[in-house]
Parts: structure tokens; sequence; C-alpha cells
């Protein structure tokens, strides 16, 4: 009982001390906008521009070829199986097999 009412009194103390600790203004923050005038106001709606050089209209159609799209070639997956099962003949093995019964 005497431990848990020291406890009490020290997490109070520290509590008012916690309070105290600085001069703060009782007058709070006031929160001031920024001031854009022009961002919201009505205006005329602006002409058409384009956004492409000086020529005019351009349709294309059609598929491009394959050809147009260099890919990495890849080797095939046996040569890859081929090559992991080398890896892994030759990695370093464990010394001691536990197995449980």
């Amino acid at each position: 009982m005497k431990t848990t009412l020291v406890v009490l009194c020290l997490f109070v103390a520290a509590a008012a001390f916690g309070q105290s600790g600085g001069y703060r203004s009782a007058q709070g923050l006031i929160y001031a906008p920024p001031d854009h005038p022009q961002h919201a106001s009505y205006s005329a709606i602006a002409t058409e521009q384009s956004v492409l050089g000086g020529s005019g209209y351009t349709l294309a159609q059609g598929d491009r070829p394959a050809s147009d799209f260099p890919q990495k070639l890849q080797p095939p997956l046996g040569d890859m199986a081929r090559e992991l099962r080398k890896e892994h003949e030759h990695a370093k093995k464990a010394l001691f097999v536990w197995t449980n019964l």
C-alpha cells in the first residue's frame, strides 16, 4: 500500500512539473490562409492552342513490326536449369544434418 502511494505521488509530481515547463501565451495561434486573389476569378475562355509542332493533323493506321521493339534475348529454360544445378553441386554443404523423429 505504501509503495503504491509513493509511486502515485511521484507520478503526480512529475505531471505537475511537466505542466509548468516554459512560458506559453494564453492567446492561441491564428491561422492565416495564403491570399491568392486571382486564383478563382471568372475570366473568358482562352483560345485553342495546338501542342503539336507547326504541322497539321497526322493519322496513321496499321501494326508495327516486332523488329521495332527489340528485346533482350533470354537463354533457354533448360540451360538456366543446368547452370543452377552446377552451382548447387559446388555450394557449401552443411556439416550436420538434423532429423526430427
